[in-house]
């Protein structure tokens, strides 16, 4: 045992600097003096608004809901649970106010507590649409948050805006600047290119 450790411990020390020293080149994202901002990452700045309807509250899949863009690494920098007005439905539903299922839309959407949400990430608005999955649970893929968790196209469990620009209204709508946490998240130095 004494000869092992004399004449290999040398080696494998001498082995772990040599390939400590090749690998942390190879990885610039990784700087051991501390975290850097991800305000230079392309698209880490978009946004979109993300709502547990009331029937995803009910059936209590909040959690996994978030799990599945946490483990997809988007950043969450807006959280809050309320009760919605009509008001405030009437707005962010503005262009479905005139079609005749929208009375049976406000009285689902003020039935319960919703969860929204404002997530951040790279292509988070494209990315979060192909995660929810189309409005009607029947074409939903296995693995999309409706096709998993929906049971009929009026109670789709989740809201996911539809464009950059519908995300910026929306998000406006339900939240006040304030309420959005600006905050540094390491690991998207680590997962996105610079």
């Amino acid at each position: 045992m004494l000869l092992q450790r004399v004449l290999f411990l040398p080696l494998v020390t001498q082995w772990n600097r040599h390939a400590t020293q090749n690998l942390i080149p190879r990885f610039p994202a990784v700087r051991l003096t501390g975290f850097r901002s991800n305000s230079s990452l392309p698209g880490a700045k978009e946004q979109t608004l993300i709502a547990v309807k009331p029937d995803g509250v009910q059936r209590r899949l909040v959690g996994q809901i978030i799990r599945r863009f946490e483990q997809k690494g988007f950043k969450l920098v807006g959280l809050k649970m309320l009760q919605v007005s009509e008001e405030l439905l009437s707005q962010h539903y503005c262009q479905l106010t005139r079609k005749p299922f929208y009375p049976s839309l406000v009285k689902y959407m003020t039935s319960g507590p919703v969860v929204v949400m404002v997530w951040e990430g790279q292509d988070v608005v494209q990315s979060s649409r192909l995660m929810v999955g189309p409005t009607n649970p029947a074409a939903a893929p296995a693995g999309t948050v409706r096709g998993d968790f929906s049971l009929h196209v009026s109670r789709n469990v989740v809201h996911a805006s539809d464009s950059l620009e519908g995300a910026q209204r929306e998000i406006q709508l339900w939240f006040q600047g304030k309420d959005l946490v600006k905050w540094d998240c390491w690991d998207q130095t680590l997962t996105c290119e610079e």
